[in-house]
């Protein structure tokens, strides 16, 4: 088993080697908490908490970091617009966001560190840089020096030469263009902690520097955010952090691909996508008021859409593709329901294994087992290759088909035998695909127990319809009953009636 990610800082992939053998430190740029969370908040946090997954599954201990920028200029401007303090604002806005990562299944966060928690840590971090000549005051302010560092530019492949700073009266207290703020001078009204420099505020990448730094170290394993932040918040914070500890910072930056809306040409709730007419995402479409749309869609159908294309890629975000989740994910839902019948077990409840060493098996002579085991290793290379999840949920499909075509094949409905050998080795094959599926953090509870509200009433009010067609198909009213079935025909919602009287439902059409 060798892992190998793709390090932005070497443009290859490399064997996963951490910093102290059998750990892994990972740092997550987490939201500054001025507005609701959009759904491009939280490609990161699903990309990663399923990373998270797979390295301890395979046998790594990890420490996963998420921070919350809790002072900013947006902040600010927060602030004189709704007439609150800062701190009720990312109050509300960070419930907002931990409530969001909830319902798409994102709970392995270990630290979600707060910007105002380390303010002494970040001025300690600014006095060193000072110290070391790298970093100088101007006018209350505190500006990292680009031309102090020789290898400033590392990351993003530019020279400092190339780079454009703030204009106005920011320009004018620097030496050079692209300096960059590490500690603010506070304006009158706004917040503001003392310092050697006079009262201000922290600059938004100093933050990351300083909180990796509290709680994974001065060089750490791995650091994520998304492909926007390469230039300039993660060049800044490598160069800061380098410059500071006189060692590299982290072993591999891994970035994820933005989320698009369509063909727009900006991310998801940037500045294109703002100020874009064609491109611009209303908050019930996603650009905002996330809690929304996860309770029309579901977290899990948002988490599987997600996770359906390499992390590297764009993700084009759409009615369409959500549908196409839908669609997938009752692939899933309905083999769980016919594996109960079968098994008369729910899948939800099958122990998978936790650690990959456990999960090996020896499929001796038997077919079906022969076929989950390879695509069980499949599978566990696709992930071992950069995570791909994209390629590890193809293999899942492809398990299903198989487990599908057995009952098929061997009539698993008709043998009431749970002893049955046929039956054990259906039983030992999904048994892998909750294994698989635990990685993905996907199917960790039935349907009506995941994202809004609107799935657990959805059921209800199907089995009331289903009742009252029943009762009125005993009373002979055949009208009354064509017309609930072809009602729920037309609003792409299949009954089908099976041996015994029993009457079953699904989105979309029969099978």
């Amino acid at each position: 088993m060798t892992i190998r990610v793709y390090n932005t800082l070497t443009k290859n992939k490399e064997p996963l080697e951490p910093v102290t053998p059998g750990k892994i430190g990972i740092y997550l740029c987490g939201p500054t908490v001025y507005k609701e969370s959009h759904i491009g908040h939280m490609v990161g946090p699903v990309i990663f908490d399923t990373i998270k997954r797979f390295l301890a599954y395979s046998g790594y201990e990890v420490t996963w970091v998420v921070n919350i920028t809790d002072v900013d200029d947006k902040l600010i401007g927060q602030m004189h617009e709704r007439g609150i303090s800062i701190s009720e604002i990312a109050e509300e806005m960070t419930i907002d966001y931990l409530n969001n990562l909830r319902s798409l299944g994102v709970d392995q966060i270990d630290h979600m560190p707060k910007a105002t928690e380390h303010i002494d840590g970040i001025i300690k971090f600014t006095q060193t840089l000072i110290d070391k000549g790298v970093a100088y005051p101007s006018g209350g302010d505190v500006l990292f020096d680009v031309t102090e560092d020789p290898g400033y530019g590392k990351l993003s492949n530019r020279r400092p030469e190339e780079q454009q700073g703030e204009g106005g009266e920011a320009a004018s207290k620097k030496r050079n263009p692209g300096d960059f703020a590490v500690w603010k001078s506070a304006k009158p009204g706004e917040p503001a902690w003392d310092s050697p420099w006079g009262k201000g505020r922290p600059g938004w990448h100093i933050e990351c520097s300083a909180m990796s730094k509290a709680i994974l170290g001065e060089t750490f394993d791995i650091h994520g955010g998304g492909l926007d932040l390469v230039f300039p918040h993660h060049e800044n914070e490598l160069a800061q952090s380098e410059c500071c500890h006189g060692k590299p910072m982290v072993k591999y930056w891994l970035h994820n691909g933005l989320l698009r809306k369509g063909e727009a040409a900006g991310k998801i709730g940037g500045r294109t996508d703002r100020e874009q007419g064609g491109g611009k995402m209303s908050r019930s479409a996603g650009a905002g008021g996330l809690a929304d749309v996860i309770a029309a869609q579901g977290g899990e159908r948002i988490r599987f859409f997600l996770l359906k294309t390499h992390y590297r890629s764009t993700v084009l975000y759409g009615e369409d593709g959500l549908t196409e989740a839908a669609t997938a994910l009752e692939t899933f839902y309905r083999f769980f329901e016919r594996f109960q019948k079968i098994a008369k077990q729910r899948f939800f409840n099958l122990p998978a294994p936790r650690r990959r060493e456990a999960g090996e098996f020896d499929p001796g002579n038997d077919a079906l087992l022969g076929a989950v085991h390879k695509l069980r290793a499949s599978f566990l290379e696709k992930m071992d290759d950069d995570f791909n999840t994209g390629g590890a949920i193809a293999d899942l499909f492809d398990l299903i088909r198989e487990l599908n075509k057995y009952a098929d094949h061997q009539k698993l409905e008709e043998v009431t035998d749970l002893k049955d050998a046929h039956i054990k080795s259906f039983v030992q094959a999904t048994r892998v695909l909750r294994e698989l599926s635990n990685i993905l953090g996907l199917f960790r509870a039935t349907p009506a127990q995941r994202g809004g509200a609107s799935e657990g009433v959805v059921p209800k009010l199907m089995q009331l319809l289903i009742e009252l067609r029943a009762e009125a198909r005993t009373k002979k009213d055949f009208a009354t009953g064509d017309k609930i079935r072809n009602t729920l025909t037309e609003a792409g919602i299949t009954l089908e009636d099976r041996k015994g009287g029993a009457t079953e439902w699904r989105i979309g059409g029969g099978t």
